[in-house]
């Protein structure tokens, strides 16, 4: 018995990404009819119950900054007895305080509502621009409202500009405090454990980490604040195991000097942080992957491997992005939008060790796709191309890792055994220790087993589920009977 048992995890890992599974038990053959039927008749609520309650792998593709809904990032920057002792700041007018002339394109030139600082920065203002900011914990509502709305991308004239131009600047100080990261974290983690996921790899960098003086914490120690987090008893109730990757900024200056740091710094603390990723906007040149190439090469002759998770192809433009990218030794690439246009590219990724995490909404509500069903997600996942749904920045779409497999199965018609593929693709492309990975699969595979049977048998208990915001708009008849 244990031997089958090892026989089929190693199965999984092997092949999970190529080929329907030929073990799968009986039930699962007769869940594959039940669920053909199912998505037939099954009614917006009956389905995203389901798809709810389904048991998930990981999140591969996950920035914390990103990761936070607007009202959580309020709750918290409020009150300085969640956030660490920390009091904020929001600019909510506009008082012309700089003279003609200035540099209006300065990162020091705020020109935008909701933008946050700490109160060691507002003290330092002049008392002019000191005006223009109110303390978060003194916010009207209609300014609280405009402060939660101004973090996610609601209106239908908002798209790549608004967030990569506004959010994260909005956003400034907050993302400073490793007090307010490690609660977003767990907060993620505890409605991560409502929807039956076992593994998030989120970003998260800790360098220039700040006390509420306006010092810097030390690395290690902005880690520890995290680490004493997950040690908590609220986050081993969650059930969700969690691992870092180091986020570099593709287009910041002196990006080959930070690449070394962060690989040393990823190198001496691979208990937590299991990867490296290279974000931000590929539309700048100074970004482009080959810039990397010979830095990479050089830190691979002094250090053991270390994963790379690169984003790229994020873009409607036919480029060879995605190639170069691979060429520099990654392992995962992330949306991978623009991949049909690089046809050599698309016959090497096919049936490969290569995964690309798709994130639907992301690409959607950044307007890559100006529909679901121009995305190449379906044609990936049936061709062999190994894929994975993540949720990108899902605080700012006001969405859930359930919604995107509620998209893909509306839009392009998943079957049961295609949803559980991208389960498993979801930690066994994971940077997860092999013994981790094996762990965690084989409990996914039980997990799959019990949720079967359930439906199966007509026992599976229902959980008491309200909806997120791009739920309310994408569906419109969940929120329209009774959701929230």
């Amino acid at each position: 018995m244990l031997f089958a048992r090892s026989y089929r995890l190693l199965f999984i890992l092997l092949f999970t990404s190529f080929i329907a599974p030929v073990w799968a038990k009986s039930s699962s053959q007769s869940m594959d009819d039940w669920f053909r039927n199912f998505k037939q008749t099954a009614s917006p609520q009956a389905l995203y119950q389901f798809l709810y309650q389904m048991p998930k792998g990981g999140d591969l593709h996950h920035h914390l900054s990103g990761s936070g809904y607007g009202k959580w990032w309020f709750e918290l920057a409020a009150d300085s007895e969640k956030n660490g002792g920390y009091s904020y700041y929001t600019r909510v007018k506009n008082n012309n305080c700089e003279p003609y002339g200035v540099n209006t394109f300065s990162i020091n030139a705020v020109t935008f509502l909701f933008h946050t600082i700490s109160q060691h920065t507002w003290s330092e203002l002049s008392a002019c621009r000191q005006q223009e900011y109110r303390a978060l914990s003194q916010l009207n509502e209609a300014q609280i409202q405009g402060f939660i709305q101004s973090l996610e991308l609601d209106k239908p004239y908002e798209g790549q500009d608004e967030f990569f131009e506004r959010h994260w600047q909005r956003l400034n100080e907050l993302i400073a405090n490793p007090h307010i990261m490690a609660n977003i974290l767990l907060r993620n983690m505890q409605e991560y454990q409502q929807e039956n996921l076992l593994y998030l790899e989120t970003q998260q960098n800790l360098r220039f980490m700040k006390r509420p003086d306006g010092s810097f914490y030390s690395e290690d120690e902005a880690l520890a604040i995290f680490t004493t987090m997950l040690s908590s008893a609220e986050a081993k109730l969650t059930g969700v195991t969690v691992k870092f990757q180091y986020a570099l900024v593709r287009f910041t200056p002196n990006t080959d000097a930070q690449l070394k740091w962060i690989y040393a710094f990823v190198d001496n603390h691979r208990d937590y942080y299991v990867g490296i990723n290279l974000v931000g906007r590929e539309d700048d040149p100074k970004g482009h992957p080959l810039n990397f190439l010979s830095t990479l090469r050089s830190l691979r002759t002094r250090y053991p491997k270390i994963n790379l998770a690169f984003h790229a192809g994020e873009s409607v433009s036919p480029s060879e992005n995605i190639r170069d990218t691979l060429l520099l030794g990654v392992d995962r690439i992330g949306h991978g939008i623009n991949l049909l246009s690089d046809p050599d590219t698309y016959l090497l990724m096919r049936n490969n060790r290569y995964l690309i995490e798709t994130n639907l909404i992301s690409n959607f509500k950044l307007e890559y796709i100006q529909d679901f069903s121009q995305h190449p997600f379906p044609q990936y996942l049936r061709t062999g191309i190994p894929t994975a749904l993540s949720t990108d920045d899902r605080g700012m779409w006001d969405a859930r890792l359930t919604d995107e497999f509620y998209v893909a199965v509306t839009q392009f018609n998943l079957s049961w055994q295609e949803l559980k593929l991208l389960s498993r693709n979801s930690l066994a492309f994971s940077f997860l220790a092999k013994d981790d990975k094996q762990r965690l699969l084989q409990t996914l595979e039980d997990n799959f087993d019990r949720f079967e049977q359930g439906y199966l048998n007509n026992t599976a208990q229902k959980k008491v589920i309200s909806y997120s915001g791009f739920m309310c708009s994408y569906e419109p008849l969940l929120c329209a009977q009774g959701g929230q």
